[in-house]
């Protein structure tokens, strides 16, 4: 069995978003299509190669995995489209914010300012506690959740300096596109604008935007230090990634392989939130002491956990969910 037939930045034809996924390379093999925004160093694309090496592990019959990094296959919200239709790719790692327009309720699992610390965040991962967002995403989304990565501290990064609240009022900065991250920094009185992933180095460059923000690992894999050297640590979420699996391929495939689909997502899952969360503070050291980042404490930090508490109650009370930000809070 081959791990990966392919592991490539080629140009993916037209007939490759136009074909259901699951294919047969012959009579027995399965081959699942994955994709990643990053390159192979990146914790996410580490945490895709272990979930193929675990699964052909778990897998007695002939599975092969072709694995396409860089953003080829596009971004987040067109493996979101692909998914959901069954085309393109089978699997992937992606913010729970950009399913929120198939599933409105998903983007309470990555609210910012959800998380005391590492340790609450992984016992909430580790609990269950999320199964009701997953049920809503395979119901509205078909979209299957098999593990949980993640662990980066997300922090803002900008073109000047942030120190405290007075400097970031008005902070115009690119939020993901579910609209409780819009919600949650106007609270804390910025000012932001949902921006494509993949236009929010030249928006920081031309001064459409001041900054953005994001963990160490993709502001070091993708070079945004170049346009927005200045991170305040803030510390406002630690990243929820779920790994996800198209509910269309799911359901064609044997029994067996659907068993060892969902035991290596979950230890694959495992494993990237222990890879990322010890990188995470490494990398931002690394593009500190290379002078690429300026690091900078947010001075006003217990007044942005003030502000935010309302936004979040009443968003999961929009929601219906009330309940379940109580339990994830009691973790």
């Amino acid at each position: 069995m081959s791990i990966y037939k392919s592991i490539t930045n080629l140009a993916v034809g037209a007939t490759v978003a136009s074909t259901l996924l699951v294919s047969t390379a012959s009579a027995d093999a399965i081959t699942l299509r994955g994709a990643s925004m990053f390159d192979d160093q990146h914790a996410y694309t580490k945490t895709m190669m272990q979930f193929a090496e675990l699964v052909e592990k778990a897998y007695e019959g002939e599975v092969d995995f072709d694995l396409r990094l860089n953003g080829e296959l596009g971004d987040e919200g067109d493996f979101v489209t692909f998914l959901q239709q069954g085309v393109a790719i089978d699997y992937t790692i992606m913010a729970p914010s950009n399913m929120a327009s198939f599933a409105p309720s998903i983007p309470l699992m990555d609210m910012p300012f959800l998380f005391r610390d590492l340790e609450h965040w992984d016992a909430a991962l580790s609990s269950g506690v999320m199964a009701p967002l997953e049920a809503e995403l395979l119901e509205k989304a078909d979209i299957k959740i098999i593990g949980y990565t993640g662990g980066g501290v997300r922090n803002l990064a900008s073109a000047a300096p942030i120190a405290n609240m007075e400097e970031l009022k008005g902070h115009k900065m690119r939020v993901m596109g579910a609209p409780i991250q819009a919600q949650i920094f106007s609270a804390i009185q910025a000012s932001p604008a949902a921006i494509a992933y993949n236009e929010v180095y030249n928006a920081i460059q031309t001064g459409v935007i001041a900054g953005f923000e994001n963990e160490a690992a993709s502001i070091q894999n993708l070079k945004f230090y170049e346009v927005a050297p200045h991170i305040t640590l803030t510390r406002h979420a630690i990243t929820v990634r779920p790994i996800v699996m198209s509910g269309k391929t799911f359901r064609k495939l044997p029994e067996s392989l659907q068993a060892a689909v969902l035991e290596a997502g979950s230890e694959a899952g495992a494993f990237g939130r222990d890879l990322e969360s010890s990188e995470d503070g490494i990398k931002l050291q690394q593009m500190a002491d290379a002078g690429q980042v300026i690091l900078q404490e947010f001075a006003d930090r217990d007044q942005l956990l003030k502000l935010v508490v309302p936004v979040q109650d009443a968003y999961a009370a929009e929601l219906g969910a009330t309940d379940l930000l109580i339990a994830i809070r009691s973790k």
